[in-house]
């Protein structure tokens, strides 16, 4: 049976609204109520087979005549008259069975639309479901069944009516979908006036006023529907709406999934992200150890209710593991975060920095599903962005960051949204942020962290040089991994063979041993390195060849012969990007602090 009505069907039958039967596209009389009860009553039962006892009481209910068996048989008859030899109208087991053959339908074409449209939009194709099931709707020309007996109507009506409401809140569940909440409000609110204990409909209204920023009206339509259910029926709200409820409350309602907030040609490709909420954390790290205080730190800023903070800068040597224990944080929050997980490495492969007016772009692609041209300069697109997160509640992850520059117009001004930026920089200028340094590992979490690679029996079988080991990557989580990834990746190596080639001391320290494969400890240092301003390059160099252990600023002057008050401003800027460790003292009690240039660091800088 195909689809469309009057595509070539001598027979067409209509139920959903007055029972007709059109044949080469004329409408064909049935004068009589009963008999438009029987062939309506044909049409709609399973296997278009009906008893004479069903049939009886569809007719007459519980009073037939003594003739009845007669009458049916009259209107039998005058069906086959009708419609001639396409209907296939055959007596069986002491009832009729009815065959359309090719005959056109609306009600079976209804169901199939109906059963498309469901699959449309369960399958997030909302364009597709909402023109499907408004096509399903078309069909429907008034009640259904209204003129055959009121004993066929009020045995199947029901039914039908309930498809049809059905269909109708999964086109608007569509409709809502693809951002058209406005032009929904008036149906639904005479919907919800009409079916006031309906709950998807009392949902749908809820929210289409929040989106409309009428956030009271859909909380006071939630309270009338609570207390409709509570007078009529006696229960509550059932959870779907109890959560929507508080999600309206709380202002975290999702925004549309695929608004059409963007013009498009028509003729344009759809979106990739279109359906999609954006999920872009990279994979969680299986073997994480350690910083466990730190985590604790930085799930209570992106879980908090709000207060100064509502962003976390995890701040730390090159090497520190800020990447991962930002990752680590993303995954364990992820499910207070719905509505989407935000991420982008603000750095090139190069190691340069990435411009914000590209990353705004890529994120408005996820967040606005629609493929149309974007604001072109960087003012235009923060303003869209911090729009669309304005009612989202969405985390945001702004990895390896240069500085405030590159990370300000990215700020999500939402108040459900939150920021985890990782950078060498404290980034102590960025408004609503506060810093958690990331330290380095000590010996336990960084031995746990090669034996999570390698195992543990390899280790215990060379306790000097796993020690030694250890102490050289210098508690940086990045050196550890490269040592354990390169002992994987040589299983015939014994453990003193990795020490011999990295250890200084030993004489055949090369600064190549401290990668394998995109694990690169020389690349991550030598982009502090050219951070620097070219004048502090020289000091860095002097430094790293100074003897080594911890040096105040009075002794850093006189390997460079420079003033104390120019070495300490040096001092403190190479600290600032981690390249020299601090142990500051406060007050007038406290010595001069001392600084220290790692290992790893003099390696490079030599």
């Amino acid at each position: 049976m195909t689809l469309g009505q009057g595509t070539g069907s001598e027979l067409e039958f209509r139920i959903l609204g007055p029972t007709e039967m059109w044949a080469s596209g004329v409408r064909i009389p049935l004068t009589a109520a009963k008999q438009r009860t029987v062939l309506a009553a044909l049409l709609i039962s399973p296997g278009r087979f009906v008893s004479d006892l069903w049939l009886s009481e569809l007719l007459w209910d519980a009073a037939p005549p003594a003739t009845r068996s007669a009458q049916l048989y009259t209107y039998i008859s005058r069906l086959r008259r009708i419609c001639g030899p396409e209907l296939r109208l055959a007596r069986k087991h002491r009832g009729y069975h009815l065959s359309l053959g090719d005959a056109w339908f609306d009600w079976d074409v209804f169901r199939q639309l109906a059963e498309q449209g469901r699959d449309d939009l369960l399958n997030n194709r909302y364009e597709e479901a909402s023109a499907c099931l408004g096509t399903a709707l078309e069909l429907w020309s008034g009640p259904a069944l209204s003129d055959v007996t009121e004993f066929l109507a009020r045995a199947e009506l029901p039914a039908l009516e309930e498809s049809r409401l059905t269909v109708v809140e999964n086109r608007i569940e569509a409709e809502l979908e693809l951002g058209r909440h406005s032009r929904a409000l008036p149906e639904l609110t005479r919907l919800v006036a009409e079916h006031p204990t309906r709950e998807s409909l009392r949902g749908h209204l809820m929210t289409a006023l929040y989106r409309c920023g009428r956030q009271m009206d859909a909380l006071r339509v939630y309270e009338q529907g609570r207390q409709v259910l509570q007078q009529e029926l006696g229960v509550d709200p059932g959870p779907a709406l109890r959560e929507l409820h508080r999600s309206v409350l709380l202002e975290e309602l999702a925004a549309p999934v695929a608004a059409e907030a963007l013009t498009v040609a028509s003729n344009a490709a759809p979106s990739p992200w279109t359906g999609l909420v954006p999920a872009m954390l990279p994979m969680d790290t299986t073997d994480f150890v350690g910083h466990g205080a730190e985590l604790a730190e930085v799930l209570e800023g992106l879980r908090g209710s709000g207060g100064p903070h509502r962003g976390v800068v995890l701040t730390g040597a090159a090497g520190a593991g800020k990447s991962v224990l930002a990752v680590r944080a993303g995954h364990v929050c992820r499910d207070d975060f719905r509505q989407g997980q935000l991420y982008i490495d603000l750095r090139r492969e190069d190691g340069s920095p990435k411009n914000p007016l590209d990353v705004l772009g890529s994120f408005l692609r996820a967040l606005i599903p629609v493929r149309g041209d974007l604001p072109e300069t960087l003012d235009e697109r923060a303003q869209l962005y911090r729009s669309v997160l304005s009612r989202r509640r969405v985390l945001v992850v702004l990895d390896n960051a240069v500085d405030d520059r590159q990370v300000r117009p990215l700020l999500a001004s939402g108040e459900g949204c939150r920021m985890l930026i990782t950078s060498r920089s404290a980034m102590a200028s960025l408004e609503g942020v506060r810093a958690v340094p990331v330290g380095r590992l000590d010996d336990a979490a960084a031995r746990q962290l090669i034996e999570s690679v390698v195992g543990t029996a390899r280790l215990a079988a060379e306790p000097e040089a796993a020690g030694r080991l250890v102490e050289l990557c210098d508690g940086l989580p990045l050196a550890l991994r490269i040592c354990a990834a390169r002992l994987a990746a040589r299983p015939q190596w014994p453990v003193a063979r990795l020490v011999a080639r990295l250890d200084p001391g030993e004489g055949q320290a090369r600064h190549e041993e401290w990668s394998e494969g995109s694990l690169d400890l020389r690349a991550a240092l030598r982009t502090s390195v050219l951070q620097l301003e070219p004048g502090l390059r020289p000091v860095l160099r002097v430094l790293a060849r100074a003897t080594p252990g911890p040096f105040t600023a009075a002794e850093a002057a006189e390997h460079l012969g420079w003033s104390e008050e120019r070495t300490q401003t040096a001092l403190d800027a190479l600290a600032e990007v981690w390249l020299l460790e601090v142990d500051a003292g406060y007050g007038p009690d406290t010595g001069p602090c001392t600084y220290r240039c790692s290992p790893l660091v003099r390696l490079l800088a030599r």
